[in-house]
């Protein structure tokens, strides 16, 4: 979520940062020391193990985002078995372009809107975070806009790189229509799509007909994430809880939650979510951050999911000033697989 473009000038210290120049070319951009520690300049080419456990705070990036019909900020984002999808927004939420980023090269195509031909959608919203599904041999993405009422999800049906609009549904709380900034799948049975829905730090599951094409989600109480008391390369973070958060990844019963601040974002990790209720806390063995001195006015992590190499992939809005609108991406965390 790009806050205003608003001008921000703090620097911090840069992390070891490895960037892709074209598909296929990577280059090591600089290494000095994550908060105070120190690294030394490497390429990313060079093997290293890869561990579900441990602190990350180095990445690679794979694809850049344009900014096709002045859709300059990154939104929604998901992943596939092969490739991503970024959703980028205009100023006031009239158009939303959707980029297809292939995970092995980095080849990125805007997506056509095969309902009127266009590259954009008029009626995504804010389009804070994406999903996707299939059956029967059928693809979909379900969209949260950030709206209360008919058009809180909007279901896409996509075919390759064009998109067909085939559903809208209300969220409703307590019988009160309520808009979500988050979504993700938990689960499927033959008849229905569980989910597991956000507003800020607090998450709800809720549940919707495999086929249906329009209807209400009714939600239930599901939990509440503890940011406060969570280790980030076994620290607490100082005023995280005034870090915005953006959508989420879900993978194997655990959730990965972005939150950024000017140039630093961290992604927190949640385990056993199945079964959680109440206020829960984050893994103390598993943390990411990036600190950056190649951003300094915005390095913002939208979402996150477990994609091609079992890695961590994320899109960003990326600033070097105020104004800058040429440096989104999709990348992902370098040593670490799900």
């Amino acid at each position: 979520m790009r806050r205003l473009r608003m001008v921000i000038g703090a620097t911090v210290a840069a992390v070891a940062v490895a960037t892709v120049a074209s598909a296929g070319q990577v280059s090591a951009e600089s290494a000095n020391g994550d908060l105070g520690s120190t690294s030394a300049t490497r390429s990313a080419s060079v093997a290293r193990p890869a561990a579900s456990t441990g602190y990350f705070n180095t990445y690679t990036t794979v694809a850049t985002l344009g900014n096709a019909n002045s859709c300059y900020a990154a939104e929604g984002f998901a992943v596939g078995s092969s490739y991503t999808y970024a959703v980028k927004i205009n100023g006031d939420e009239s158009k939303a372009v959707i980029y297809r980023t292939r995970m092995s090269d980095g080849t990125t195509t805007l997506m056509k809107n095969g309902d009127n031909g266009t590259s954009y959608a008029s009626y995504l919203g804010h389009a804070n975070d994406v999903v996707l599904s299939s059956n029967d041999g059928n693809y979909y993405m379900f969209v949260v806009t950030m709206k209360a009422g008919s058009t809180s999800v909007v279901k896409l049906k996509y075919v390759s790189t064009t998109y067909y609009k085939v559903g809208s549904y209300t969220i409703k709380y307590n019988g009160v229509n309520k808009s979500m900034s988050g979504v993700k799948i938990t689960s499927k049975t033959a008849s229905t799509i569980n989910f597991l829905f956000k507003s800020g730090r607090t998450f709800y599951r809720g549940a919707l007909g495999l086929t249906a094409t329009s209807g209400t989600i009714n939600l239930t109480a599901g939990f509440t994430l503890d940011v406060a008391d969570a280790l980030v390369n076994g620290k607490t973070v100082p005023d995280i809880t005034s870090y915005a958060n953006q959508g989420f990844g879900y993978h194997s019963n655990t959730v990965y939650f972005p939150m950024t601040h000017e140039n630093v974002s961290v992604v927190l990790v949640y385990r056993n979510i199945s079964s959680a209720s109440g206020t829960i806390r984050s893994a103390d063995d598993l943390s990411f951050r990036i600190t950056s001195s190649a951003y300094p006015d915005l390095f913002e992590i939208e979402s996150v999911g477990i994609g091609a190499g079992s890695h961590l992939w994320f899109s960003t809005n990326r600033r070097k000033a105020a104004g800058d609108t040429a440096h989104d991406g999709v990348h992902y965390f370098n040593g670490y697989t799900a």
